[in-house]
């Protein structure tokens, strides 16, 4: 399984902008994540969706302005963020899980490489 993100950049604070994770390989899994990484500090869970697209959790801090969805047909899940704030900035980055909907980083199974987010106020 291999998943890259894309779409990150720069941007003003009340802006939106959207990512995608795009998939390809064998598939096997049960859900797909979002986390983020600001420097100097750990990978932070987003949010993730189940397989079929039907279940999407989020945390705390996006709830909200965030919103994951799954295009099965482009094999691609997307991340919509919205009103963002400078504390949003952080390299982003989804992930696959073979097992769950998990909110921890160690739970998840494949890792793309990340887009940057800068978000100035």
């Amino acid at each position: 399984v291999q998943l890259q993100a894309s779409g990150g950049g720069s941007v003003q604070a009340g802006d939106s902008l959207r990512l995608s994770c795009a998939l390809s390989g064998t598939f096997s899994l049960f859900s797909l994540g979002w986390f983020r990484q600001a420097p100097g500090k750990e990978r932070e869970y987003i949010g993730a969706i189940t397989w079929s697209g039907g279940i999407a959790r989020y945390a705390d801090a996006v709830k909200g302005r965030f919103t994951i969805s799954r295009d099965s047909a482009k094999n691609t899940m997307d991340l919509q963020m919205n009103s963002l704030k400078a504390e949003d900035s952080a390299v982003y980055f989804c992930a696959g899980d073979r097992r769950g909907l998990h909110r921890v980083a160690s739970a998840y199974d494949y890792w793309g490489q990340g887009t940057l987010v800068t978000v100035s106020s």
